[in-house]
């Protein structure tokens, strides 16, 4: 960039404070308070970003050393919308495009994958800042009896939680690269790690569409956060993995199916027990899985997804393959006729004594499932 453009630059962004700063006397009723709050708006953006607006798209590109075709790949796929050539980038916007591309350069990533960086960040870090905005921070800002406005008080607040969200966030996912790349590690091979034998598990809550009708927006909101809040924290805690939650229903993941079937009973459980929540669904399959981005697919995904759609109320319908793996790693019975036989003749002082399961299963009806054929689920509960 020449020193005219950062001339140029820096006199459109004074003249744009300038603007802001002086109403003009006889402006409509409400012009002065749109234009405060327009004030402070550009004054947090500049607060959060750290810097002020200095380059168009195309400055940028330029002195990241990118394409302007490839500069906007990757703004899009971080989120973003196309702005045109306004002079609405910073010094971080060159610098994260020099980056990515230099990754790219350097033979670290190929030029797909570091779209693939820049849009799995971009769409992750959107739902945080949104959820922060939209509960965190509009909790906080709550008119106060001082006689301040929400306006007046997001300012200093957003300047003393900045670098502490900044801090936690780093640490938060750091923490998570470290257990994500413990699992790759621990994968038998290149293919593993991409293909991966896993349980999936899916949690829906019943009836929910009627509530929706029933509710209110702000108690239905509340339902959904309490749920979401209560799936998250047993699945983390039981050593499972969070994919997604969809409102209604999340989904969840784990290594073994015995983790799989402990957080499964928990969901259900721990749901039963809070008066305030709809009856809940359960239905896991194990299998292959794709990993991607984050989010899981394939055949056994889908399954998971029909299990719980058939489940009874406050049941944990789980499929054939998982009901064999929880056979092999000794946490059901292979054969409930055999271990009931193995614990009578250990009773009778015929035998030895038989082996300590977590868990029963139990064999459902055979049905047809469209596009997976014929399935018999096993309904999956606690061991006597």
């Amino acid at each position: 960039m020449t020193a005219d453009d950062s001339g140029a630059a820096s006199r459109d962004t004074d003249t744009e404070d300038e603007a802001l700063r002086n109403i003009p006397v006889g402006d409509p009723p409400g012009a002065a308070d749109e234009s405060d709050e327009n004030n402070i708006a550009v004054r947090l953006e500049q607060l959060i970003l750290g810097a002020d607006r200095r380059y168009t798209p195309f400055q940028a590109a330029r002195g990241a050393g990118v394409s302007m075709d490839l500069a906007a790949r990757f703004w899009r796929a971080m989120g973003f919308a196309d702005i045109g050539q306004v002079k609405a980038l910073t010094e971080a916007d060159v610098l994260a495009l020099r980056r990515l591309a230099g990754l790219v350069e350097a033979g670290l990533l190929s030029e797909a994958m570091a779209i693939q960086v820049a849009r799995s960040t971009g769409q992750t870090t959107a739902r945080l800042a949104d959820w922060q905005i939209d509960s965190f921070l509009e909790g906080l800002t709550e008119p106060q009896d001082s006689g301040l406005t929400r306006t007046e008080i997001t300012y200093p607040l957003v300047e003393l939680l900045l670098p502490e969200l900044e801090e936690f966030l780093v640490y938060v996912w750091r923490r998570q690269l470290a257990a994500a790349t413990g699992r790759v590690v621990r994968a038998q091979d290149d293919v593993e790690m991409v293909d991966r034998r896993l349980a999936v598990g899916f949690a829906d809550l019943v009836g929910f569409t009627r509530l929706t009708r029933r509710l209110e927006d702000e108690e239905l909101g509340e339902l959904v956060e309490a749920f979401e809040t209560t799936c998250s924290d047993l699945v983390a805690a039981h050593g499972g993995r969070l994919i997604k939650t969809l409102g209604d229903e999340v989904l969840f993941a784990a290594d073994d199916a015995g983790i799989a079937a402990e957080i499964g009973l928990r969901l259900i459980e721990t749901m039963a027990h809070d008066e305030t929540m709809p009856e809940l669904r359960v239905g896991i399959a194990f299998g292959t899985v794709t990993t991607r981005m984050g989010d899981v697919f394939g055949t056994t995904v889908n399954l998971a997804s029909r299990l719980t759609s058939i489940a009874p109320k406050d049941t944990v319908l789980v499929d054939q393959a998982f009901a064999e793996e929880l056979g092999r790693i000794g946490d059901a019975p292979v054969s409930e006729a055999e271990a009931a036989a193995a614990e009578k003749a250990a009773e009778e002082g015929t035998g030895a004594p038989p082996p300590t399961y977590r868990f029963a299963l139990q064999p459902m009806w055979q049905r047809p499932v469209r596009g997976l054929g014929v399935v018999e689920p096993w309904l999956l509960t606690r061991r006597d």
